[in-house]
């Protein structure tokens, strides 16, 4: 597949029966009393859902709304790896010198977290800049094809990233990107300084400043006192590391015999995913319908359920562009964070600024891990300002800052 072709999301009925019947022969565990979500996912709450899935729920009403989305998918030839077919939102503004955007997911999210910022960002032009965005299903994940080799870590999803958006004729452009977004999105600007301007994240990972690379901010560190807010994000990191991670443990060291359990129970698959949703966020509203449409986009997923889990142990064993790189100062690339309170770890601003030329920071008083789905309109100001008329990333691309011509804007 060379060229770009519009695609449409169309899971097969096999598929959906199939579904229906590991449902119906769902075994259940049983439960101890009153422990609410401290053991993970409460049996109750996953029954629920489980039922809705298998007698309510409508796969084909949810798969109509994300086809009226620009979807396309085209072929991507990543270094030393088969070529992949992957999946991806096109959203072209109607302003000629929209900036290109690449909007990266993670896990247990997907190209579905981008819905919601499309029309704040395409739309503009005269008071705010307008943007195309362009969001992928990252290899093994939603709609796109996975790897059958080994290795495929960080650089090569930043590789595919990187090389869907020259194809389709970005060649200099921004990034956003949380969870795994932010990650490939730091190595896609270490990678490709030339071609990647900017980049927002809203997950923060940054380290203490130190006085031999960064000693004014380790002196600006060390004489001021945490703020409340830095405080509480403490307490909220201290949580994630004690009680929240251990997902990741296993994902990282066997994620082949996590697999088994995930590919073969949807029931598994739900309370593993659905754990997340009302843990990572700030007491978002979930529906039935949108936590079952996520679930479902992995459980319907291309590569198969298990093959998302392995970025995990990839990035864990890569010594040079593994998780710990993406943390670290990364030079050249302008740099915009979010700092949300529900975010799984959230560190002083001092921390922050020791991953690269900070040129817009923002403090969110509620929010948590799926900004682009919890917050969009956050997410949108946030590229707006940073990289609209006096942002500190205005005209990065250069001669799309994302504003009308002085003629079309009198129109």
């Amino acid at each position: 597949m060379a060229s770009i072709e519009s695609y449409t999301i169309s899971v097969p009925d096999e598929e959906r029966e199939r579904l229906t019947k590991k449902l119906e022969a769902t075994t259940f565990p049983d439960e101890l009393d009153q422990t609410g979500w401290d053991y993970g996912a409460p049996l109750a709450d996953v029954k629920r859902l489980a039922t809705y899935w298998q007698e309510k729920f409508d796969w084909r009403k949810q798969e109509a709304k994300l086809n009226e989305l620009p979807n396309f998918k085209t072929a991507i030839q990543v270094d030393g790896f088969e070529s992949l077919d992957i999946h991806f939102v096109h959203q072209k503004s109607d302003v000629d010198g929209a900036i290109p955007l690449l909007f990266s997911h993670g896990w247990p999210g997907s190209f579905i977290e981008v819905t919601k910022i499309l029309p704040l960002l395409a739309n503009g032009g005269k008071e705010t800049p307008a943007f195309h965005i362009v969001a992928p299903s990252l290899p093994n994940y939603g709609f796109s094809s996975g790897t059958k080799k080994k290795g495929f870590g960080l650089p090569q999803y930043a590789e595919t990233c990187h090389k869907l958006m020259l194809k389709l004729g970005y060649d200099k452009y921004v990034t956003q990107g949380g969870d795994w977004g932010c990650m490939i999105t730091r190595i896609m600007g270490l990678l490709y300084p030339q071609h990647v301007m900017a980049s927002h994240i809203n997950m923060v990972r940054g380290h203490a400043p130190e006085f031999l690379s960064t000693p004014i901010i380790a002196t600006k560190h060390a004489l001021a006192p945490y703020t409340q807010r830095e405080k509480d994000g403490h307490a909220r990191s201290d949580w994630f590391l004690k009680e929240g991670s251990g997902y990741r443990k296993e994902q990282e060291t066997k994620p082949q015999t996590l697999g088994y359990a995930l590919a073969d129970s949807p029931v598994g698959l739900l309370a593993w995913i659905y754990e997340k949703l009302h843990d990572w966020t700030d007491n978002y509203p979930w529906t039935e319908d949108e936590i079952l449409t996520w679930v479902s986009i992995y459980w319907f997923s291309t590569a198969g359920v298990a093959a998302n889990l392995r970025i995990y142990y990839e990035a864990l064993h890569d010594t040079q562009f593994g998780r710990d790189r993406t943390e670290r100062w990364i030079p050249h690339v302008k740099l915009g964070l979010a700092y949300f309170p529900k975010e799984l770890t959230v560190v002083p601003k001092s921390w922050g600024q020791t991953m690269g030329p900070i040129v817009y920071e923002s403090e969110n008083e509620s929010g948590g891990h799926f900004a682009a789905w919890e917050k969009p309109k956050a997410i949108a100001r946030d590229l707006h300002e940073m990289f609209g008329k006096g942002g500190g990333a205005h005209g990065v691309v250069k001669g799309k800052a994302g504003y009308l011509s002085p003629r079309d804007a009198r129109l």
